[in-house]
């Protein structure tokens, strides 16, 4: 039996919910498991109901020069004794390297990047810092797409291998599709015609400057065959500024906040990922699972998931994203295609087995104990 600490920052979507899947798949396997993260994280997802332990550490998004101290002390302590340490994310990772500075071989330290340095100024200045403490440091470094690896490799990394993040499997719808779609229609101005009938293309993100979804509302505008409805499902900070433009330029767009994402794909005509960004996104991995053609930005880890799955096309450009949704809704043929190569693809998808053979060769562990 192995004891191994699992380290996290704030999060509120994926980077906890694959902690949580990989804290019960480790302690199913007869390892010692403590996760080490802000309290908020524990009440969202329950780490100690996956059977792990649970310690509050205060790891924000941003640095912070007064309490990150405080932070390295903490991890310091909790993680002696221990075998492994994996860390999740860019400030976890530089956080726990610094705890353990000085330890002699033991623990490993495995860092996984979920997401790439996007700020600039004298914020990416220190994360600039933070990657090269995490290349030089980390015994392993796993990476979700390959520009992050291109760049840990420059930074001096001595390993790097692909992060393995899979969806979830998909839940059960827990409403019809009619019922889905009134709800939609609902939410539109009442003298929208047919909502029923429109072709429904669906983003799920949080509002937030990553996701581009300015794009989106850019490409929205059409005109398109069918009168599509774009169905955003997910909240964040850019919600009001969205909402606005919305209401102003009278766009087709229903920003529907969080909901069970198997619902909405009963109905989706297409999956829409505008993002600026992004690793293995979990819901690309849905719409591939549910069959649904996916258009997307090609960026970071989306077009090796993706395979021929998908129809690419470059961030912040609203252009080609609006003559790929034309290219679609006006080409039956093209959206069946795509829909059989979603399914092919969802099925080739990594799952949470394969997530753990992964993490445990990292960790230089034995696939079972």
């Amino acid at each position: 039996m192995s004891r191994i600490v699992l380290v996290l920052g704030s999060s509120a979507g994926g980077v906890a919910r694959h902690v949580r899947m990989l804290a019960g798949g480790l302690v199913a396997r007869g390892h010692r498991v403590l996760v080490a993260g802000p309290l908020d994280t524990e009440k969202a997802f329950g780490f100690t109901g996956a059977g792990a332990d649970f310690a509050e550490v205060r790891i924000s998004d941003r640095p912070h020069p007064a309490r990150d101290p405080r932070t390295v002390v903490r991890l310091r302590g909790l993680t002696r004794g221990a075998d492994v340490v994996h860390a999740h994310g860019l400030r976890a990772g530089a956080l726990s390297a610094l705890a353990l500075t000085g330890s002699r071989g033991w623990p490993r330290l495995v860092v996984t990047l979920h997401n790439a340095v996007t700020a600039g100024g004298a914020v990416g200045g220190v994360y600039r810092v933070l990657e090269r403490i995490v290349a030089r440091r980390a015994h392993r470094v796993l990476v979700v797409s390959p520009d992050i690896g291109e760049r840990m490799r420059a930074g001096g990394a001595a390993r790097v291998d692909p992060a393995v993040v899979p969806a979830p499997p998909l839940a059960e719808p827990g409403r019809t599709p009619g019922e889905v779609r009134a709800e939609i229609a609902a939410r539109l101005p009442a003298d929208v015609a047919d909502p029923a009938l429109r072709p429904i293309l669906l983003t799920v993100a949080r509002l937030a400057q990553q996701k581009g979804l300015e794009t989106l509302l850019d490409a929205a505008a059409g005109p398109y065959k069918g009168d599509p409805i774009f169905v955003v499902a997910g909240d964040g900070p850019l919600r009001e500024e969205l909402q606005a433009r919305v209401d102003a330029e009278e766009l087709p767009v229903v920003l529907y906040g969080w909901a069970e994402t198997a619902d909405l794909l009963q109905v989706a005509t297409a999956v829409i990922v505008p993002s600026r960004w992004e690793g293995q996104p979990l819901s690309v991995q849905e719409a591939l699972r549910a069959g649904r053609p996916v258009i997307a930005t090609r960026v970071g880890g989306v077009p090796e998931m993706v395979g021929d799955a998908a129809l690419l096309v470059p961030p912040q450009d609203a252009g080609a994203l609006s003559r790929e949704i034309g290219r679609l809704l006006g080409d039956p043929a093209l959206a069946a295609r795509l829909a059989q190569a979603s399914v092919r693809r969802g099925r080739e998808l990594p799952d949470e087995d394969a997530a753990l053979r992964s993490v445990l060769t990292a960790y230089g562990l034995p696939q079972a104990e």
